[in-house]
């Protein structure tokens, strides 16, 4: 690493080869010293994390390589070849036709007949409050007695909010993440319907408890499935620690927040429990003690490796990280899979590399001797060893991307699906309540799973407002 021309990794050599030959320096003192250069690797380690070789999300990376200008002679401003535009076409019932006269006074003189029109359309919207007015009919027989035509069912009150409206902010609450007051602003002065953040709540509190049966069958889809994504994030509960956590494939959705991290949160959602397919993840212990077959993430293990050979030199990181790049593009060029002999060839090279990681990165002895005692306690490894011993001890579950078709090469499915609670986090700063994150995670885990089946989310919350279900939520679909 160097900062303004200067070598560190070599100053610090250097530095420590003088103080090996100083003698006229106290022990103490030289243990200070020691002391200091060990703070000094640590803060440069940490400065040289970046997206690529840690967990660190590209929004927290101030030194990533920005994206390289188009050169103008290579490509021209706008869609490419191949690109799929996407034009307007016009609509075949207008809602709105204006006929245009001709003003003749501009014609030459002459007599002149019908010949048709000529057409063009403007495709708009109309944002306004809509109020309907039910009048149900009152009849009085000879004695008096009056008897009123029932009201549709949803209409309790005098004056009520719709089912469109309260969908509408759902969406505006729940999928843009827009806060409280600013869908107020935005109803009260822009629609004209006076809405108060305290209906706002109530709205998604509703839609919560109208998604109760979806919750249920999310769970079971989950359970039934082949292969899940798992993974898990820390959240603000009015200003406490706690944890969404994520189950998911590629058509169902299911976060759940609790207030703890590991086992006991997993089995108070109840779905890995019962779980018996394959589980992706990112190696996090807790998941290990499910009885399921595991698949690890591996853009993890390029992300450490990268860190390995970029901070501890270590050649064999480097070599893993391109051959785990190699075995992923043969998967796909085979179709998802490969051949027995195929496979057997790239575990070979993998246990080669493994190999010659025990050599370049040996294992730390096991009792280290201080003052002529041995000193107590686990022998601290390097991150590097770390690594090339969970590579080593887990070869199937790093590997088993490449003979299992249904299993991808990452958990990008999972930190995908996560990401935008982590959005959440940025635009409100926390849950005020447990209660919000329940709402946040039923509504958001609906809206997930729709938009994953095709289907609009204004359509699958007017849906849900109005007692109506996707058929795709059927336990027998």
């Amino acid at each position: 690493m160097k900062i303004e021309h200067i070598d560190i990794n070599k100053t610090l050599e250097d530095a420590r080869v003088l103080l090996a030959n100083e003698k006229n320096i106290s022990p103490a003192f030289k243990s200070i010293i020691e002391v200091l250069f060990l703070v000094i690797k640590l803060l440069m380690d940490r400065f040289n994390l970046n997206s690529k070789n840690s967990s660190k999300p590209p929004s927290d990376d101030p030194n990533r390589n920005k994206k390289s200008k188009k050169n103008d002679a290579e490509k021209k401003p706008g869609g490419q070849n191949g690109h799929v535009g996407k034009n307007l076409q016009p609509v075949e019932s207008p809602d709105e036709i204006v006929d245009i006269p001709m003003d003749k006074r501009t014609l030459p003189k002459g007599k002149y007949h019908d010949a048709g029109y000529d057409t063009r359309q403007v495709i708009d919207i109309r944002i306004s409050r809509y109020v309907i007015e039910y009048r149900a009919q009152i009849l009085e027989d000879k004695n008096g007695n009056q008897f009123v035509a029932p009201f549709p069912a949803y209409v309790t009150r005098p004056v009520q909010y719709g089912q469109a409206l309260k969908a509408h902010s759902v969406y505006l609450s729940q999928f843009q993440l827009l806060p409280y007051n600013r869908i107020d602003d935005y109803l009260s002065k822009e629609i004209h319907v006076p809405v108060s953040s305290g209906s706002i709540f109530n709205f998604n509190k509703e839609a919560y408890s109208l998604l109760k049966k979806f919750d249920n069958i999310a769970k079971l889809k989950l359970i039934a499935a082949t292969v899940m994504h798992v993974d898990e994030t820390g959240i603000n509960v009015n200003g406490k620690n706690a944890w969404i956590h994520l189950a998911a494939n590629e058509l169902w959705t299911y976060f759940f927040p609790h207030k703890k991290r590991g086992s006991i949160a997993m089995d108070d959602i109840g779905i890995l429990p019962f779980f018996k397919g394959t589980l992706i993840h990112d190696h996090w212990k807790p998941y290990f003690i499910y009885q399921c077959v595991h698949a690890l993430c591996n853009a993890h293990h390029l992300r450490e490796l990268q860190r390995a050979y970029e901070q501890d030199n270590q050649k064999w990181a480097l070599a893993m990280k391109l051959l785990l790049i190699e075995i992923n593009h043969s998967t796909r060029e085979a179709g998802g899979s490969l051949s027995e002999n195929a496979a057997i060839k790239y575990c070979e090279k993998y246990r080669a590399i493994i190999a010659a990681g025990e050599m370049e990165c040996p294992r730390p002895e096991a009792k280290q001797i201080v003052d002529g005692k041995k000193k107590r306690g686990r022998v601290k490894k390097s991150k590097a060893r770390n690594l090339l011993d969970r590579l080593a001890s887990f070869e199937k579950d790093t590997l088993r991307f490449m003979e299992d078709v249904d299993v991808p090469f990452t958990n990008n499915l999972a930190e995908n699906n996560i990401r935008m609670t982590k959005v959440q986090q940025k635009i409100s700063g926390c849950f005020r309540s447990m209660e919000g994150a329940y709402i946040f995670c039923r509504v958001r885990s609906y809206i997930s799973t729709c938009r994953k089946h095709g289907m609009a989310v204004t359509t699958a919350l007017n849906m849900l407002f109005n007692g109506e279900m996707p058929d795709f939520l059927s336990i027998d679909s």
